[in-house]
């Protein structure tokens, strides 16, 4: 059991003891005029125990215990030397004041406990039954000598047992005070255990609460907020201080009344609410999806004591969720462009051969000629499209070799400045640091993904023209470099750059909408870096991060094979 200074024991009886010894003193030296002999006794009792009060109210990092004891024990010794001047003042063996003695041992039972209490009355009996002795011997004028015990034990029977019994209550008091002392001492320490339990308890379960992830909020009956941790704070844009002890509906009725109704409805009807999905507005006046659960909180007698709202933003959730059926949208448009170039492509060659040596060997004119020129362009058309649908498929397994970016963005230009959509009024530039950059990928799948940008960029330019730039730069430290494709063209609004990279998807009117999710499926199978940024009038500009080629060496440290040409993901 933990031992309790004796500072602590001290610090608040002390003075109420002067106060107490200060009030007889007057009392019987003063006012009743006894002899003055207890003055020095008193001043040197009170001068300890203001020496005492001072010690403990002055040593607060109680770095003279040792001196504390002493004084205290001097105290205890000055205390029954007063208290004995006293009952040997007011008529020694029938003096009132001998009751002095229990307070004492009481005393003593609140610093030493039971065995010190002991200790204290039987200092007490041995003073008090001194004290008889000098009476006796004082008043039968026998001197200090055995007759006055002669006269105790053989003449005076009321004598010996008034000793006797003050004797044994000074033991009985002590004997109970001591215990009871010790006995609320132990239930101190048990509470005291139980509080320090309790108040960690209270600070772990206060610091998860707060800390997690969810926000967590809870109302009292009347709808009033009781409690709202930080992640709440962050959901919802509200500061924890401003809105404690307010009413959810005044709070949230503004911004996410759909939250104020489901927490009224859960206290109404008395029902806990499983995981919902509802939609509030955040502090800067954003719609943020919510997943929601309600509980109630009910005391034994099933009473309702409030309601426990558990909530988190699924705003994350939402945008993987769409990633991921965009990604089985493109495996399944995958599968299909496979199926569809074997069943359609060898009889659309057969059919628009066909329609090419019609139109070679008959002359036709006008309204029939259109429609044989109609038929060609659209078997080229379709051919183009199942072309995309075969590259499109083909991006699967992609093999890592050793590439010079800066050559495959110079020989992409070549190629553009011959396709269909580019012309003279388009400007193309190259911009790097760089003469000679190594990646890590597929060079083939490189000229196709830069291909499909540039010629999205050229369609997008359209027949204004514009500028188009290439513009790469690398980061040795972060061991990766930047491709910017980037155009002055008319831009994509926020709803259109949603869809960009969906197949089929395209702002053209002769648009296949396979090439931007060509080029989102070689990135997702090079594990490149893709992000793309447009304004509606500004032009739009595309980011891919390549990862830099290493040497042997260096690539061994960083995890990378040595053998790229064998290497596969």
């Amino acid at each position: 059991m933990e031992h309790i200074p004796i500072h602590n024991r001290l610090a608040w009886f002390i003075p109420v003891r002067l106060a107490t010894y200060v009030i007889l003193f007057a009392a019987v030296v003063l006012w009743m005029g006894y002899p003055g002999f207890l003055r020095l006794p008193f001043i040197l009792y009170s001068i300890l125990a203001l020496s005492l009060t001072l010690l403990l109210a002055f040593d607060r990092r109680r770095s003279m215990p040792n001196l504390a004891s002493v004084v205290t024990i001097l105290h205890f010794i000055f205390e029954v030397i007063v208290e004995s001047g006293i009952v040997y003042a007011t008529g020694n063996i029938n003096s009132p004041f001998s009751v002095l003695f229990i307070l004492t041992i009481a005393s003593a039972a609140l610093v030493y406990r039971l065995v010190g209490t002991l200790v204290m009355a039987s200092v007490v009996s041995f003073a008090y039954a001194v004290l008889i002795w000098l009476g006796l011997s004082s008043t039968n004028s026998t001197g200090l000598s055995g007759s006055a015990l002669r006269i105790i034990f053989d003449v005076q029977d009321e004598v010996f047992y008034s000793i006797f019994l003050h004797i044994l209550i000074f033991y009985l008091a002590a004997f109970i005070t001591g215990y009871l002392a010790q006995r609320l001492r132990y239930q101190d320490l048990k509470l005291a255990d139980a509080s320090i339990a309790l108040r960690k308890a209270r600070l772990e379960t206060d610091d998860i609460l707060r800390h997690l992830n969810s926000g967590l909020l809870t109302i009292d009956p009347y709808g009033c907020i009781v409690f709202f941790n930080r992640s709440a704070e962050t959901i919802l844009g509200y500061d924890e201080v401003a809105v404690s002890g307010l009413s959810c509906t005044d709070v949230f009725n503004e911004r996410m009344p759909n939250l104020a109704s489901c927490l009224m409805d859960a206290i109404h009807q008395r029902v806990p609410q499983m995981r919902r999905e509802i939609e509030i507005i955040d502090g800067d006046d954003k719609k943020v999806p919510l997943g929601l659960s309600i509980s109630l909180l009910t005391n034994e007698d099933r009473a309702l004591r409030g309601v426990i709202a558990i909530f988190s933003d699924l705003t994350e959730a939402k945008l993987l969720e769409a990633k991921v059926r965009a990604g089985d949208r493109l495996a399944a448009v995958g599968e299909m462009s496979a199926s569809i170039a074997h069943e359609i492509r060898n009889p659309l060659a057969a059919i628009s051969g066909s329609v090419e040596v019609l139109k070679s060997d008959l002359e036709l004119t006008g309204q029939n000629l259109r429609l044989m020129d109609l038929i060609v362009k659209e078997s080229h058309r379709l051919s183009r499209i199942l072309s995309e649908f075969l590259n499109y498929a083909r991006i699967e397994r992609a093999a890592y070799n050793k590439v010079d970016l800066c050559r495959v963005i110079g020989d992409t230009i070549q190629v553009l400045r011959h396709h269909s959509s580019f012309h003279d009024k388009i400007e193309v530039s190259f911009e790097s640091g760089n003469p000679i950059l190594y990646v890590v990928g597929d060079e083939d799948l490189f000229k196709q993904l830069l291909l499909n940008l540039a010629v999205n960029a050229c369609d997008a330019l359209g027949v204004d023209g514009g500028h188009l730039v290439f513009s790469l730069y690398a980061n040795n430290d972060e061991g990766s470099a930047t491709l910017r494709v980037e155009d002055d063209g008319e831009g994509l609004s926020a709803d259109q750059a949603k869809h960009i990279y969906e197949p089929f998807y395209s702002t053209k009117k002769l648009g296949t909408g396979l090439g931007l999710a060509i080029v989102h499926r070689i990135c997702s199978a090079l594990k490149l870096g893709l992000g793309m940024d447009s304004l509606p009038g500004e032009g739009t500009t595309f980011s891919i991060v390549f990862r830099l080629f290493q040497s042997p060496i260096k690539s061994a440290v960083a995890g990378i094979p040595e053998e790229l040409e064998t290497t596969r993901f």
